[in-house]
This record gives C-alpha cells, sequence and structure tokens, in this order.
C-alpha cells in the first residue's frame, strides 16, 4: 500500500514538473520576444525630450501612470475591464463551443444557419456598440455583449472546423460503446477538440480587449478605454502612452496565462 501512494506520489510530482518545465520554456520565449520592445523604449528614453507635447519619453509615461494611480482612477480602472474581458471570454467559449459542436455534426443545420452567421460574424464591432446601447441600453450588461459577440467568432469557427475533422472511427467508436451525451462530450468530444478551441480563444482574446476598449470609449464607461479617451481629450500625451503601455502589459499577461494553460492541458495528448 505504501509503495503504491509513493508511485501515485511520484507520478504526480513528475507531471507537476513537466508543467512546469513547459510554463518556464512558454515565459522563456514570450520574455525573448520583448528583447526588441525594451531595446526601442530604451533608445526612446535617451534620445526622448521629456518637454515634447507629442512623444515623451517612458519615464514621462511611469511618472503619469503614478499621478493617475495616486488619484486612484487606474486600478479600478484595470479590474473593471479585466472583469468584462474575463467574463465575455468565457461566455464567448461556452456559445462558441455548444453552437459549433452542432453545427459541425449537422451539415443540415449548417446549410440553415450559414448565411445569418455569416452576416453576424462580418458585422464591424463598432456598429454594434450603438445598436447595444439602443436596445439595452449604457450598462454593464450592453458592455458585455457586444464583448461576448466579437469574440464568439473566432471560438465558434474553430470548433465547427474541429468537428468536421474528427476521424470516422472515432465517431463510430462512441456508438459501439453506447456512451452517453455527457459520456461522449466529456471522454471523446471535447479531448478531441480541445486544440481547436484554444485556439479560438487565444484568437478571441486580443478582440475582447479591443472592443472592451473600444465599448469604453465610446460609451464613457468606467475602464481603460474611458481613461484613454480623458487622456487624449486632455492633449495628455504622457499618460496616453502609459495607458497604452498598460493596455500592452494586460493582453501580454492574458496571452500568456492562456498559452500556459494551452501547455497544461495538451499535455496528455503530446504524451501521446
Amino acid at each position: 500500500m505504501i509503495a503504491i501512494n509513493a508511485s501515485a506520489h511520484a507520478r504526480v510530482e513528475g507531471k507537476r514538473r513537466q508543467w512546469a518545465f513547459h510554463a518556464a520554456g512558454h515565459a522563456f520565449s514570450a520574455l525573448q520576444g520583448l528583447v526588441p520592445l525594451i531595446a526601442m523604449l530604451s533608445l526612446w528614453q535617451v534620445l526622448g525630450d521629456p518637454r515634447s507635447p507629442y512623444f515623451p519619453p517612458p519615464s514621462e509615461w511611469a511618472a503619469a501612470l503614478v499621478v493617475r494611480t495616486t488619484a486612484g482612477d487606474l486600478l479600478p480602472a484595470v479590474l473593471v475591464t479585466f472583469q468584462s474581458v474575463t467574463v465575455a471570454l468565457v461566455l464567448a467559449t461556452a456559445l462558441g463551443v455548444g453552437i459549433g459542436r452542432l453545427i459541425g455534426a449537422s451539415p443540415l443545420l449548417a446549410r440553415c444557419l450559414g448565411p445569418t452567421l455569416e452576416f453576424l460574424r462580418t458585422l464591424p464591432p463598432p456598429t454594434i456598440v450603438p445598436v447595444a446601447a439602443l436596445i439595452i441600453g449604457v450598462n454593464d450588461a450592453m458592455k458585455l455583449f457586444v464583448i461576448t459577440f466579437a469574440a464568439l467568432w473566432p471560438v465558434l469557427l474553430n470548433t465547427t472546423s474541429g468537428v468536421r475533422s474528427l476521424h470516422p472511427t472515432l465517431l463510430e467508436a462512441t456508438r459501439s460503446l453506447q456512451l452517453g451525451a455527457f459520456a461522449r462530450t466529456t471522454k471523446v468530444f471535447l479531448p478531441a477538440l480541445l486544440p481547436s478551441i484554444l485556439t479560438g480563444v487565444r484568437v478571441a482574446a486580443p478582440l475582447a480587449i479591443i472592443v472592451s476598449l473600444l465599448a469604453e470609449m465610446l460609451t464613457l464607461m468606467p475602464g481603460l478605454g474611458a481613461l484613454l479617451l480623458m487622456a487624449q481629450r486632455n492633449f495628455n500625451a504622457a499618460e496616453v502612452f502609459g495607458l497604452l503601455a498598460v493596455v500592452g502589459a494586460f493582453g501580454f499577461t492574458l496571452n500568456a496565462a492562456l498559452a500556459a494553460f494551452e501547455s497544461w492541458a495538451l499535455m496528455p495528448q503530446r504524451r501521446t
């Protein structure tokens, strides 16, 4: 019994170490990609003029962000935008996987819904914001709807493509084993579709950030987008650049987190 427990513990520890190794590799690759950006910002800092009204050096950005943080505006705005993007990504993933699973498995449903979905997919998000504000109102539900609408399509299309590419033998195996709907979904379809779903989520994440900022700018709802717009209207270039740096760091962190989760989730498939 002790030997069995020790073996199980060793396997768990081995999986943890392997995941940590993959995560460290992804982090190192991401940091390597930041070297040109750091070099450019360093050069900008050396050559930039602190008195420039249009292109202040990065040190002025930091000073503007400190002022905004001291005023108590920056952290709440980051949290609001982060919450909107996260919730919208979860909703878009759930809807995209569900709808994509149905469309990919049913040619009839694909023919019936195909033209409508193509029409909705081509609608630019900026045109959705005024309509959603008119129908729903300028509130959190409207912003969540607009972000989810924009982030839905990459997940839906990737899931649909993944379902259509499933090997017929896999489908026949589920029928021969007489698996129920829940067992088919959790034990067969989700593991097989996971690479396609995660690819769609990673494509949807930057779209969600962009549309969140856009909705906040157009409606002046709380968030980083509203702060950016107010800084631009006040001709505060240092604060604009600083907030853009915050948005970039937010997107970089979110993408790194999704990449680490993808590495962990797909690790069993890589071993096979």
